[in-house]
C-alpha cells in the first residue's frame, strides 16, 4: 500500500486525527514561503513645545518720531509755506464775511425789503464761496501733508526696525497712534525709544535741524484755519 492509500484507508477509519495531516503532508512550495510580518504602526512624533526666553520690549510713538525728524519738519514747513498765500487769502475773505454780517444786523429799520434782499445775497454768495475755498484748500492741504509724511515714514521705518534688531529688542509696540491695539504701557523711559530712533535717523540722513520759527504776534486763528492733518502709519 503506498503512502496516499494508506493516508485515505486511516483518515476514513478515524485513527489519525485531522491536525496530523498538516504535519504527515508533504510540503508544498507555497507553505514554505514564510508569512510577512505585520508592521507595528509608527509612533507618532513628540509635540515640540515653545520654549520662553526673556522678552525686551521697545516702546515707540512712531508718528511723533516722524514728524520729529529734521527732514520732516522740514517738509511740514515746506507744505505750510506753500499753502501761506491761501491762507492768507482765506483769512481775508472770512473778514469780508463777517463784516457782511455786522452790516446786515446793524442795518437799520428803514432799509427797504430790496436792499435787505441785496445784501443778504451777496453775504449768501461770499459766504458759500468760503466754504467752498475752504474744503478744496483743507483737501488739498492734507494730501500733501499725508504724501510728504509718506515718504518719511517709509525711510524711518527702515532705521527703526534696524534699531530695535541691532540692540536685542524681541517686541516693537507703537503706543503713539489712534489706531494701535495696545490698550496700556508702562512707558518706561528705558523702554521708549522714540527720540533714539529721531537721532538715528537724523544722523543717517544728514539733513540739518531747520531754524526755530520766528515768534509770532498772539492773533486768534479764523475758523477757516487749515486744520494739520492726522498722518497714517505705513504697514509694517
Amino acid at each position: 500500500m503506498n503512502y496516499k492509500l494508506a493516508l485515505l484507508t486511516a483518515l476514513v477509519a478515524g485513527i489519525i486525527p485531522v491536525a496530523a495531516i498538516a504535519q504527515a503532508s508533504p510540503a508544498t512550495p507555497e507553505s514554505t514561503t514564510p508569512t510577512p510580518a505585520i508592521a507595528a504602526p509608527a509612533a507618532a512624533p513628540a509635540a515640540v513645545v515653545p520654549q520662553s526666553y526673556p522678552a525686551k520690549i521697545a516702546l515707540v510713538a512712531f508718528q511723533q518720531a516722524v514728524v520729529a525728524t529734521n527732514e520732516g519738519q522740514r517738509a511740514v514747513a515746506e507744505i505750510q509755506k506753500k499753502y501761506a498765500p491761501k491762507q492768507t487769502q482765506l483769512e481775508a475773505l472770512n473778514t469780508e464775511v463777517d463784516g457782511l454780517k455786522k452790516q446786515l444786523q446793524a442795518a437799520p429799520a428803514t432799509l427797504t425789503d430790496a436792499d435787505r434782499t441785496a445784501r443778504m445775497k451777496t453775504l449768501d454768495t461770499r459766504q458759500k464761496q468760503l466754504d467752498r475755498d475752504t474744503d478744496d484748500a483743507r483737501t488739498a492741504y492734507q494730501a500733501d501733508l499725508q504724501e510728504a509724511y509718506r515718504k518719511v515714514a517709509e525711510k524711518v521705518n527702515v532705521v527703526l526696525l534696524k534699531y530695535v534688531q541691532a540692540n536685542g529688542y524681541t517686541l516693537l509696540l507703537d503706543v503713539g497712534s489712534e489706531q494701535s491695539s495696545v490698550m496700556w504701557a508702562a512707558r518706561d523711559p528705558s523702554a521708549d525709544i522714540t527720540q533714539a530712533v529721531v537721532s538715528a535717523y537724523n544722523t543717517s540722513s544728514g539733513i540739518t535741524a531747520p531754524p526755530p520759527a520766528a515768534p509770532s504776534a498772539a492773533r486768534p486763528k479764523p475758523a477757516t484755519t487749515i486744520p494739520r492733518a492726522t498722518p497714517k502709519p505705513p504697514v509694517k
